[in-house]
């Protein structure tokens, strides 16, 4: 029988292939990398800190994943920067927004949970129970919570693309990035962002309705009209 060897692709062996090459290369990796500069561009002057954020009515908390039911580490940080805002007088609402997608699985009320515990009271938090992905949570916020304006409070590594999203979902947005442990969750997490940039600028630029959009909910604004008198 007739061997069959299996060769790789071969480099040009010519000057000008090997320019060419080189230039494929150089061009693929300016493509790769043009989504994670346009979400610094739109982010760069919106980034604060805890201490310094302007005063605005609604915090956005995005979920991160729970640990037998309760928020993660990474989740719980993000938590702790909404009550330390609210304790502050720098946020009025809380809107938590995670996934709800099975009867298990329920990030916003354990993101609840933790905030009554931490002092911010019931009635300023609202739930946004289908939070699947950060574009749906910064449409919804838009078009079913009716957010204007926002403090979006995440991870550093994940806070740009948030900002980024929000803007182009209509929401003028200044994102919080909160300290995390630089252990294996927080490298997946930025080079999980490299990946993410790409599909961040592709719904920026075709919007997509979120996977689930609903009629409007008034719970933001009911929560902002307990914030003018005694809560409840």
């Amino acid at each position: 029988m007739r061997r069959v060897t299996f060769r790789g692709p071969r480099l040009p062996r010519t000057r000008r292939g090997q320019r060419r090459l080189v230039q494929a290369v150089m061009a693929g990796c300016v493509l790769a990398l043009l989504p994670s500069t346009w979400m610094y561009a739109v982010a760069g002057d919106r980034l604060r800190t805890a201490a310094d954020v302007p005063r605005t009515d609604v915090a956005v908390v995005f979920g991160a994943g729970l640990w037998d039911g309760e928020p993660s580490p990474y989740l719980a940080h993000r938590l702790d920067a909404a009550a330390q805002l609210y304790r502050e007088g720098r946020v009025e609402v809380v809107l938590v927004t995670g996934d709800n997608s099975r009867k298990d699985y329920d990030e916003p009320d354990a993101m609840r949970g933790y905030l009554t515990r931490h002092g911010v009271p019931d009635g300023r938090i609202v739930s946004d129970y289908a939070g699947f992905d950060t574009w749906d949570s910064c449409v919804r916020a838009k078009k079913i919570f009716g957010v204007d304006e926002a403090v979006l409070i995440s991870q550093g590594f994940h806070i740009r693309r948030a900002v980024a999203l929000c803007e182009a979902a209509g929401v003028a947005s200044y994102g919080v990035g909160v300290d995390a442990v630089h252990d294996a969750t927080w490298y997946y997490g930025g080079a999980r962002e490299i990946l993410a940039a790409g599909k961040a600028a592709l719904d920026a630029v075709f919007r997509p309705d979120p996977r689930f959009l609903g009629p409007r909910e008034p719970g933001v604004e009911r929560a902002l009209a307990t914030a003018e008198g005694p809560l409840p």
